[in-house]
């Protein structure tokens, strides 16, 4: 062998071992927040925690989640003004305005209805590109697991709507209790989870037949739902109780009440990938309270902004994320020591967080 062919073939060898020992890079994601007051949304680097975009979608954005292959973000928007969190009593019930018999939610506050619907922005333009008409108020709402469908709650006519995508058409319309708000898909998708604010009631609807199969009720203001995957038990929390509901999802009833520390007002919970901790953002307190979801023993009481409302864990599962909107900035919490790490500055009164994956 020539010293040219030795010495080519000396550099391919260590071509091939720079290529074969460098480390694979994970996939990147963004989290994408609402700004309930901004009529935005704001995007941020998973690896920098750095904003990298602002997109404009409509009035009042709140809910927000991303398409399964993560190609769009869907955005629920309401022309109802926003009202300030209700008075508490001493009990830490919310006191309701009495209303006359002429008076109506919609003309009292002067909504814009054409307001109302669910954006779809494209991940990749960050351009809003269309927007379904989905019923009155949405706020909340969930995927179904194909990507096909919306469930959304329409919080001020006490109804749930089932929209197919495809067509951008109502298909059903589902009567719920009075200001509901939440809701989530169990994990094996055959399950729609509905919460009502006011009465605290707690719809369960085949997502099949679109029929109510299991209706219970928790104490008021419960907020949203999350799902242990290796269990039949869910969790809801009551933000006037300060409480964090267990539920036997196959009886379909509460076996559990745990308080949470005090001065909690719980929005929402989330489940770590692993099944083994539970996170509720505290809402008033400033907090978000970390659990075991075994022996649901308080592990710790991370501070952050204020008024965290949404949460959101990041796909490894190492970081949580609050939406913090008094303080109009995002928490970013190390999983591992429980410390916030950084404040992130987002819109005007960031609201929802989802994941969006990077390829």
């Amino acid at each position: 062998m020539s010293v040219r062919s030795f010495l080519v073939s000396i550099a391919a060898v260590a071509v091939a071992a720079c290529i074969f020992s460098a480390p694979v890079r994970a996939a990147g994601y963004q989290v994408w927040v609402t700004n309930e007051k901004g009529g935005d949304v704001t995007v941020i680097d998973g690896a920098s925690l750095k904003v990298v975009g602002t997109v404009p979608v409509g009035k009042r954005p709140r809910g927000i989640h991303a398409s399964p292959d993560g190609s769009k973000v869907y955005v629920a928007l309401s022309g109802t003004p926003i009202e300030g969190p209700p008075e508490l009593d001493a009990n830490g019930n919310p006191i309701f305005r009495n209303k006359g018999k002429d008076d109506d939610d919609d003309d009292s506050v002067q909504a814009d209805k054409s307001a109302d619907g669910i954006g779809i922005v494209d991940v990749a333009q960050r351009k809003l590109t269309g927007k379904i008409n989905v019923g009155s108020d949405p706020e909340e709402f969930a995927l179904s697991p194909d990507g096909t469908r919306l469930y959304v709650s329409n919080e001020d006519v006490k109804t749930a709507s089932i929209v197919d995508i495809a067509s951008r058409k109502v298909q059903h319309i589902i009567l719920v209790g009075q200001e509901p708000e939440g809701v989530a898909v169990s994990p094996d998708g055959k399950l729609i989870y509905i919460t009502c604010e006011a009465g605290g009631d707690i719809l369960v609807v085949d997502a099949r037949t679109y029929k109510t199969v299991a209706h219970f009720n928790v104490p008021p203001r419960p907020r949203s739902v999350d799902f242990l995957t290796d269990a039949p038990v869910a969790f809801i929390p009551s933000e006037s109780a300060g409480v964090l509901n267990v539920i036997d999802t196959r009886e379909q009833k509460v076996s559990k009440s745990i308080t949470l520390p005090q001065g909690s007002r719980p929005m929402r919970v989330r489940v770590s990938p692993d099944n083994s901790r539970l996170y509720v953002s505290d809402g008033r307190a400033g907090t978000v309270s970390v659990l075991d979801t075994h022996s649901y023993a308080l592990l710790n009481t991370v501070k952050v902004g204020k008024r965290p409302w949404g949460i959101v864990l990041s796909p490894d599962g190492k970081y949580l994320f609050s939406a913090n909107g008094p303080s109009n900035d995002v928490s970013v919490v190390d999983v591992a020591t429980l410390k916030e790490i950084a404040k992130i500055k987002a819109g005007d009164s960031p609201w929802g967080l989802t994941i969006v994956p990077v390829h």
